[in-house]
């Protein structure tokens, strides 16, 4: 009598197909979950509103001359980093190496382009690292000097990463939202 060998290939099969499905399942489930909280909002809220924050942007920059520091470098309301990847940044981006390992200094200042005075801002800024959200470092007015409506606050990275500065600002209920991604030497 001849022996089929078929049916013991298929439960073989079928029980390797099983238990990879129970390890992946295992495996995604004991990973953790890291929330994108661009422009300080769920990144769901971010999905839904994108051509309105952009649009906020286009009338923020219409009305106010916006001046952002970052270690004394001047930055415009820029959010051309957030379609590009890390290492697209890396080999290409102006806006490699701004930070340092140690202390950073953070200057605002907002003007009205009709009769440039200074004006308030309600500030919501986070400097995060590209890949995690345990050294998330939040900025909001109270952590600002505001001195003749300029405003400045220094923070401490305390590891070479890659990093992301976002948030927004609010002036006179006209919001500008910020997104730069850089690393830290």
């Amino acid at each position: 009598m001849k022996r089929n060998y078929w049916p013991l290939f298929f439960i073989g099969i079928f029980s390797f197909v099983f238990s990879m499905i129970i390890w992946t399942v295992r495996s995604a489930t004991s990973l953790p979950v890291i929330e994108d909280h661009s422009f300080m909002k769920k990144y769901q809220d971010v999905d839904e509103n994108y051509n309105n924050m952009m649009d906020s942007n286009s009338l923020f920059l219409r009305k106010y001359n916006f001046e952002f520091y970052l270690n004394e470098k001047k930055f415009d309301l820029t959010t051309d980093d957030i379609k590009y990847s890390q290492r697209v940044l890396e080999k290409y981006s102006l806006h490699k190496d701004l930070l340092k390992v140690g202390k950073n200094n953070l200057k605002i200042v907002v003007y009205d382009k009709v009769t440039n005075e200074k004006k308030d801002v309600n500030i919501e800024l986070i400097v995060t690292k590209s890949i995690s959200n345990d050294s998330d470092m939040i900025f909001r007015n109270d952590d600002f000097l505001s001195q003749d409506k300029i405003y400045t606050s220094t923070f401490e990275l305390k590891e070479s990463n890659n990093w992301i500065i976002t948030g927004s600002f609010n002036v006179d209920g006209t919001i500008g939202y910020i997104y730069i991604k850089t690393n830290a030497i």
